[in-house]
């Protein structure tokens, strides 16, 4: 069986989250919690942003942007206390000095601008923007206000990537050749109820502004930057908007291949990473078991220091032909990143993703759009 070893400092990203991983989520006694809003209280809202906010002490939630009366409710039940609030304008009468935006995709450049020229820092969750220029445009004010602004790419404190960023560290897989990833559902018919369903690449709709905007972002950050861009998205299902079913293939400046998936229409959801190299190849079947905790209501605050652990039927495995071992998982630690976002704000750290990795991300997935429309490789500069 292989377990743990030693990992060398990230060529790519702005924070290594072995490291950060290590790091205790405490604030120190003598700085009060960074006073943070949400906006919006839907599923990535409630599920992922709240209760990662109130699991840190380094952080406190004065409130959640949002009208809907279900969601208000909910919001009363789950965070007793916690303000529900109709604008940005009252969170920040609330004291907020930074801000989480949880709302649809096509309103995140939008949200981000008006949150920096309130004067707040700024949690954006991904996507960033719908198109490269418009994250670009929000950088430059972030810079010229001299706000903190971070993207929520949680993905890279899965325990599966981080696991692959350990075993790329130690060498044991030798020198690799082909990456491939992939986050499929099975959801054959489009949900009307959801404002996914409907909405179009412009307003933020379809899997390439989704879940490939985490497979991009991980890709990029364990083999750095993007030669050139083969994309296929397609729409399969009746009422779908924009795409659904989605193969990227990249070409890394290093040689290394990038082939990534996401799909709502795939039976088989059991293929999660396979890693090719000289020396054998890594392989993870099933996800992250983070976001199946938060969705049964388990939090990191509930579950101390077993938050994030993959039991050993959850492994991945090295293979050599007919040779096959488990490989211990590293913990999963999406707990880290709000607490290193406050640090960021305090100037006791470095930002936890920052924005112009996801600007290079959008760069790649506008390419991808170009190479779908046109059936062809497209070289970015």
């Amino acid at each position: 069986m292989i377990v743990p070893g030693v990992h060398q400092p990230p060529r790519h990203g702005s924070v290594d989250p072995m490291t950060q991983a290590t790091s205790s989520t405490a604030t120190s006694p003598l700085t009060r919690p960074l006073r943070i809003g949400l906006v919006g209280y839907g599923f990535g809202g409630s599920t992922f942003h709240a209760p990662l906010i109130t699991s840190a002490p380094a952080l406190e939630l004065v409130g959640v942007l949002t009208s809907d009366p279900a969601r208000v409710a909910r919001l009363a039940t789950d965070h007793p206390g916690v303000p529900a609030l109709p604008t940005l304008e009252a969170l920040v009468e609330a004291g907020a000095e930074a801000v989480a935006i949880s709302s649809p995709s096509g309103t995140h450049s939008a949200m981000t601008e008006r949150a920096l020229e309130l004067g707040l820092h700024v949690v954006c969750d991904k996507p960033f923007a719908v198109e490269a220029p418009a994250a670009a445009v929000t950088i430059e004010k972030a810079e010229a206000l001299r706000r903190v602004v971070s993207v929520y790419q949680n993905r890279r404190w899965d325990s599966d990537f981080l696991t692959v960023r350990r075993l790329l560290a130690a060498g044991d897989l030798g020198d690799i050749h082909r990456y491939e990833s992939r986050v499929e559902r099975w959801a054959p018919a489009a949900d009307p109820s959801s404002w996914k369903a409907g909405a179009t690449p412009a307003q933020g709709g379809g899997m390439r502004l989704d879940l490939l905007t985490h497979l991009v972002d991980q890709a990029v950050v364990l083999f750095g930057p993007v030669a050139s861009v083969y994309a296929e998205l397609d729409i399969r299902r009746a009422g779908s908007a924009a795409d659904d079913d989605d193969m990227l293939a990249l070409h890394h400046v290093n040689g290394v291949r990038s082939h990534l998936i996401t799909s709502k229409v795939s039976g088989d959801t059991s293929r999660r990473i396979r890693v090719n190299g000289s020396a054998g190849a890594y392989v993870v079947n099933g996800f992250d078991g983070q976001e199946a905790e938060l969705i049964a209501g388990r939090t990191p605050l509930t579950e101390g220091d077993s938050w994030g652990v993959e039991a050993p039927s959850a492994w991945g495995r090295i293979v050599r032909g007919d040779l096959s071992e488990p490989v211990e998982s590293e913990r999963g630690r999406w707990d880290t990143y709000y607490p290193a976002f406050a640090a960021a704000v305090r100037g006791e750290g470095p930002v936890p993703v920052e924005p112009r990795e996801a600007l290079r991300v959008l760069e790649i997935l506008d390419a991808a759009v170009v190479s779908a429309r046109e059936n062809r490789i497209v070289t970015l500069a």
